[in-house]
């Protein structure tokens, strides 16, 4: 650009809330919900980056959306360090000793979110009223590297990326029927008792982890007669009494109406893992959101086991 060097048009730091949020959700539209404004707000502060910066930042399209340029994927790297240089110090400024406050987004396997994660933090926010969650309780993965979540729990450990992770838990999935199944097609003693049963499942070719390929290798070649890719769907399926279900203790257990099978000879264990960005777990609310959801983990282990049946609180 020519001229003089003070007229030259400089960035606005605010422009990069925007940014970020159309390199995230690569839609201005979803960008513009998560922001609380419209959408042509959202085109005109990008569009002023951009012309700031002298650069493209997003090559548009109908069908993959806004992606971001190399030039963008390169903005992209300092405006997540500075997004979180920001929160640290507002952290820092408000006062740890005080009130923890902010928003955290969390995403996590559909059952354990739906069961377990949602009403922790409910009992959570009792102690911290400050800090307000979004919650993805979703039957894939979430993407941290698009930050779709600031924190997730999954049944797989990440290979790769810039994350802290550990190991949140242990937990059991089991064989479920209701009451009223047994008594129609007769009970279920020995594994012999499994022939000709009709199970429930997940759709193989759209599941998401291998973690959830169980059924076949305990009752090879067993009739499933009804397939989803939601465990919420496969339990509410085995509730209406007419299949057979494995589903994790941590739901199942609650519900009276179901009843373990073969408690001694059907029995998947999976792990939970819980990561974030190397940058985020240094924040206080996540770190004391961590600690939290590992407490309430550990405190409920024999839920998590299927030796219990009720969530246990603080």
């Amino acid at each position: 650009m020519s001229g003089n060097p003070g007229t030259e048009p400089r960035p606005d730091w605010d422009d990069l809330r925007y940014f970020l949020e159309v390199a995230r959700t690569q839609r201005v539209s979803a960008a513009a919900q998560r922001l609380g404004v419209d959408h042509t707000t959202v085109s005109r502060r990008v569009r002023a980056l951009e012309q700031a910066l002298g650069t493209l930042l997003f090559d548009k399209s109908r069908n993959a959306g806004f992606a971001l340029t190399p030039e963008g994927q390169q903005l992209l790297v300092y405006a997540e360090q500075m997004e979180t240089a920001l929160q640290s110090a507002c952290e820092q400024v408000a006062g740890l000793g005080q009130t923890l406050s902010g928003h955290v987004r969390i995403g996590s396997t559909e059952a354990f979110g739906t069961y377990f994660v949602t009403p922790v933090l409910s009992r959570f926010q009792r102690e911290y009223p400050a800090i307000d969650f979004d919650v993805l309780p979703v039957p894939r993965f979430v993407s941290l590297s698009k930050r779709e979540a600031d924190l997730a729990i999954t049944i797989e450990r990440p290979q790769r990326g810039p994350y802290v992770c550990s190991k949140l838990c242990d937990y059991r999935l089991q064989l479920y029927a209701t009451p009223g199944y047994l008594a129609r097609y007769g009970d279920v003693k020995t594994f012999a008792d499994l022939a000709g049963r009709r199970f429930i499942s997940y759709v193989d070719e759209l599941t998401f982890s291998n973690e959830l390929r169980y059924l076949e290798d305990i009752v090879p070649g067993c009739n499933v007669v009804l397939r989803s890719t939601s465990v919420i769907a496969q339990y509410q399926a085995a509730l209406q009494g007419e299949a057979l279900a494995i589903l994790p203790c941590f739901m199942a257990a609650q519900d009276p109406r179901l009843a373990p099978l073969l408690v001694d000879d059907v029995v998947v264990t999976r792990s939970f893992w819980i990561y974030c960005h190397e940058e985020l777990r240094t924040l206080k609310r996540i770190t004391v959101l961590w600690d939290y959801l590992r407490d309430a983990a550990h405190r409920n282990d024999a839920l998590l086991q299927g030796k219990a049946g009720q969530l246990r609180l603080h």
